[in-house]
């Protein structure tokens, strides 16, 4: 690869984490052509970018970010074959990866960056998979909300029934 190659790749990788709040690195080693194929197509369905990278330029693109993030906790991690996983879901790639080894072996998490948090090691996929979306979030907060209303409400209902039982 030559020198404006790498700079052109860089680049890229750079506008695609740019603005990116859902980090994920994979190891997808050892898959075959028809489990990789399958990986990324339940990915794009759960609006997650797989892209497999290169470890040098992966972290040179981290390291030119200006978004005031260090992420030198994980270039650790960047040895052998790696695939970034970018989700504007937090626990979307960790999901997919959990389900996705139900029948593989493969793919293992090897770090993420979510919620200005690092997670680095396949050891951390339950406690990624297990983190409540924005969405699930927001649906619990209004249950919560809505609980109080509920019940004052089924308390005027049943107050009147016994007005009317006792008007009879």
């Amino acid at each position: 690869m030559t020198k404006e190659n790498k700079a052109v790749a860089i680049q890229e990788l750079k506008d695609l984490l740019q603005d990116a709040k859902v980090i994920y690195v994979a190891d997808l080693e050892g898959m075959n052509a028809g489990a990789t194929s399958d990986f990324r197509r339940q990915a794009f369905k759960n609006n997650i970018k797989v892209k497999v990278v290169k470890n040098t330029l992966l972290q040179k693109a981290l390291e030119q970010l200006d978004n005031g993030v260090d992420y030198s906790e994980m270039f650790g991690t960047f040895k052998g074959n790696s695939a970034l996983m970018l989700s504007e879901t937090a626990n979307a790639p960790a999901k997919l990866i959990q389900n996705f080894r139900k029948k593989e072996e493969k793919p293992a998490l090897k770090s993420a960056y979510l919620q200005e948090t690092f997670y680095v090691g396949d050891e951390n996929l339950g406690t990624l998979a297990n983190i409540k979306s924005r969405e699930e979030m927001i649906g619990e907060i209004i249950g919560l909300l809505q609980s109080p209303i509920r019940n004052v409400l089924s308390a005027l209902q049943n107050k009147e029934n016994k007005e009317e039982e006792g008007a009879e």
